[in-house]
């Protein structure tokens, strides 16, 4: 029995979406870059026009490859015909969608005027627990003893990652500012769950026009109310909003949500507490920031609950186990 059990773990590992797998990677490994664009962008900046640039300049590009995509679809007659059976149904989920990433990234940045780095960066890592318990909750969804397992070796993993943030951490007079991080991981924490539903009907080049507009549109009176500067004044400047647009959200985001038809937006969002990981290393290589003893072993620690999550049966979706595409 013990040996048949081993065999069939070894078959569903063979059966794991690997492009997929290859999309999540990808998306977290351009995540992980992201901090350094946004840096370089609020040398000039505020974070909330920082954010307003990303999505209006992804949300063009996305029209226009979506625009090319439905040209291109129009060739055959049955295709045009389900997307817009779908889009007059799922409109306000594609909204949603997009104020749940204009809502998180607003807190997110507010958060971190209001409060530490350290409490700031250690709420926002809830994201994984509200995804799941949201999946849980909304859809009923069930995450066998192995997933769970990973999921809490992945955390502690984070733990000693973080663990000079986690002695420093305290509630006090930034309360506020710890309520705006604990609403961003929420707001951050449902993205998948909605992004995950709409996988099913639209592909992600829709699905990203459509929250990257939202995003623009609502983060637009946000940047004028707070008086920030709109747009870059130098090179530079537009050169870090661009590669944020393209690398953060057209990548980042992008390649995420494709990921999200085959994978299960939980283990989705747990893969993701790797991309401080992916940070530590790019700040050593490209910064030249050292790199602890503590640290290193926090990253084995992640890459153990990883391993443990991708091989429970909750980390791809039954449709996926059956050989449906």
């Amino acid at each position: 029995m013990n040996a048949q059990g081993k065999l069939s773990r070894i078959q569903y590992l063979y059966s794991f979406p690997i492009d997929s797998l290859a999309a999540l990677l990808g998306s977290l490994i351009c995540l992980s870059l992201s901090p350094i664009f946004i840096r370089l962008s609020e040398l000039e900046i505020g974070p909330n026009a920082t954010a307003f640039n990303r999505f209006w300049i992804a949300a063009v590009a996305f029209v226009i490859l979506n625009s090319w995509l439905n040209a291109g679809q129009h060739k055959q007659d049955a295709e045009p015909e389900k997307n817009k059976t779908h889009l007059g149904s799922e409109t306000r989920l594609l909204i949603a969608d997009g104020l749940l990433l204009a809502m998180g990234t607003i807190c997110w940045t507010w958060s971190l005027t209001q409060t530490s780095v350290a409490n700031s960066s250690i709420i926002h890592n809830f994201i994984p627990i509200f995804t799941i318990l949201g999946g849980w909750l909304a859809f009923g969804k069930l995450f066998d003893r192995r997933f769970i397992l990973g999921m809490l070796v992945a955390f502690a993993g984070m733990a000693l990652l973080e663990i000079n943030a986690l002695l420093s951490f305290r509630i006090g007079p930034q309360l506020l500012g710890d309520f705006a991080a604990l609403l961003s991981a929420i707001f951050f924490g449902v993205h998948p769950l909605i992004a995950e539903q709409l996988r099913t009907k639209f592909n992600s080049v829709t699905i990203m026009t459509w929250s990257s507009t939202t995003s623009f549109l609502l983060l637009l009176p946000v940047t004028v109310f707070a008086k920030e500067q709109l747009f870059p004044s130098s090179v530079t400047g537009w050169f870090s909003v661009i590669a944020l647009a393209v690398v953060g959200q057209m990548l980042g985001i992008g390649l995420w949500t494709y990921c999200l038809k085959k994978i299960s937006s939980g283990f989705a969002s747990l893969v993701g507490l790797i991309v401080p990981v992916f940070s530590a290393l790019e700040g050593w290589a490209i910064l030249s920031e050292p790199l602890s003893f503590l640290a290193l072993v926090s990253f084995v620690v992640i890459l153990v609950g990883m391993f443990l999550a991708i091989s429970s049966r909750s980390a791809i979706k039954p449709a996926i186990e059956s050989a449906n595409n």
